[in-house]
């Protein structure tokens, strides 16, 4: 009964799905028109009250809410319960910055159960399969939510956390674990771990993977690596954290075919927009920075919250059958763009670069430094074969310097390690070095 309830959501017709979206928003606009000071102010200002909305349509006429905003009424300011009410507070990973703090009510706990079982039931994930999660357990959210929506589908959990990497690999062999949790680039470590202890094999069969943006290549890498099939699980803590949206395996095998990645929206609770920089609505189809307005969050329902991240909609039917409104992979942030000499590149399209070539590794780092008033950047790339020595690759350096040049415009230094050099991540990846924001 359980699974075919949440499946059913998933399956809505368009009218079904529109009718209890316009409610669901209804019902939120009043809670935080009366409990949430700075919405009644916002709203007032455009002379909107719960009772003026009369359709869907005119959710567009709402006011933004920003990652400013949060800050500003930090820590409790955008609350509409009463403290007290919140079971759990949890706050972003604060990689951009100071963290921002979120509150879940019991039923805020309950629906992000529900949508994170509803992305595992999504990649085909069944009860009775075994996950190792290793994503972080703590005021980040990736562990604690995943963790959540497996135990209410009847998925056995190993919360391992982060770290250690042989006893990751150890229990995943011994307890022949069917699911992986990890970031991208943790998944890749647990990888090499694995041929490092002579592992040739497991049992797995599912990748959750999110957290941080990856490309096609990266996950061919890992799905060599740990013989199984990824899928990309995308969530924000200021919505509710891992379960936003989901692939299915129907996207996964479009998305290996094409290189485009597609994940299905949880609508009926996150209700998605494509906006440009001057914050225009944009049509299906093209790119600009995603707002999602949380349809039946409780403790602190956001707005047409801009999310940073930049990805566009898409409205093709899924070969899986669902009704779901999709969106493309996350491309990158839009504090992530890099501006150097008056060209914007997005760290994305430099790894479909390096991922292009065979004889590199999938460890990269992005150093940027001013040199007389001008930005340079230096890549930094490992070999893959361990046996090779970068004094004998000056022709792949060149290579690299050509392709990066005719894919973004800018002139790169290149600079070839050899395999094992470069730092790995257990966490999220930060694969850019900026030594201007240090005044080096």
């Amino acid at each position: 009964m359980l699974l075919e309830a949440l499946l059913q959501q998933d399956f809505l017709s368009p009218d079904e799905r529109r009718d209890l979206q316009f409610k669901r928003l209804k019902a939120t606009l009043k809670r935080v028109y009366e409990h949430v000071p700075f919405y009644r102010t916002r709203l007032e200002e455009r002379q909107i009250t719960p009772d003026t909305l009369t359709s869907l349509d005119e959710l567009s006429t709402l006011p933004f809410t920003t990652r400013d905003d949060l800050l500003d009424h930090y820590p409790f300011g955008l609350l509409s319960v009463p403290r007290e009410e919140l079971l759990r507070i949890q706050a972003s990973s604060g990689t951009k910055g100071r963290a921002k703090i979120i509150g879940y009510t019991r039923h805020d706990l309950s629906l992000w159960s529900e949508v994170s079982a509803r992305s595992l039931l999504c990649m085909g994930i069944q009860p009775g399969d075994l996950l190792v999660n290793a994503y972080t357990y703590g005021l980040f959210t990736g562990g604690l939510g995943i963790h959540s929506g497996a135990e209410l589908l009847g998925v056995t959990v190993v919360p391992t956390s982060t770290g250690n990497t042989r006893r990751q690999v150890t229990l995943l062999h011994d307890l022949q674990a069917t699911a992986l949790g990890c970031t991208p680039s943790y998944a890749l470590v647990i990888g090499e771990t694995m041929a490092a202890m002579g592992i040739e094999a497991t049992s797995l069969r599912y990748g959750i993977f999110g957290a941080e943006p990856w490309t096609e290549a990266i996950r061919q890498q890992i799905e060599s690596r740990l013989g199984l099939s990824g899928f990309d699980l995308y969530g924000l803590s200021e919505i509710i954290g891992p379960g936003v949206a989901v692939e299915c395996p129907a996207s996964r095998d479009e998305a290996r075919r094409s290189g485009t990645r597609f994940l299905h929206v949880f609508e009926d609770h996150f209700y998605p927009e494509i906006i440009s920089a001057n914050g225009d609505a944009l049509p299906p189809g093209q790119e600009g920075e995603l707002v999602l307005t949380t349809l039946t969050r409780e403790g602190m329902p956001l707005l047409r919250y801009r999310t940073g991240d930049i990805c566009s909609l898409h409205t093709v039917p899924c070969a899986c059958g669902r009704t779901l409104m999709r969106i493309s992979q996350i491309k990158g942030r839009t504090d992530d763009m890099l501006i150097l000499r008056g060209i914007n590149v997005y760290p994305t399209e430099i790894e479909r670069v390096l991922m292009s070539l065979p004889e590199l590794s999938p460890y990269y780092y992005i150093v940027i430094e001013r040199q007389q008033s001008l930005d340079s950047v230096t890549v930094e790339v490992e070999l893959a074969d361990p046996d090779a020595s970068p004094d004998a690759h000056q022709q792949l350096q060149e290579t690299i310097g050509t392709l990066l040049l005719n894919a973004s415009g800018l002139h790169f230094s290149v600079q070839l390690h050899r395999y094992g050099t470069l730092p790995r991540s257990e966490g999220k990846t930060t694969h850019i070095i900026d030594k201007r924001e240090r005044g080096k």
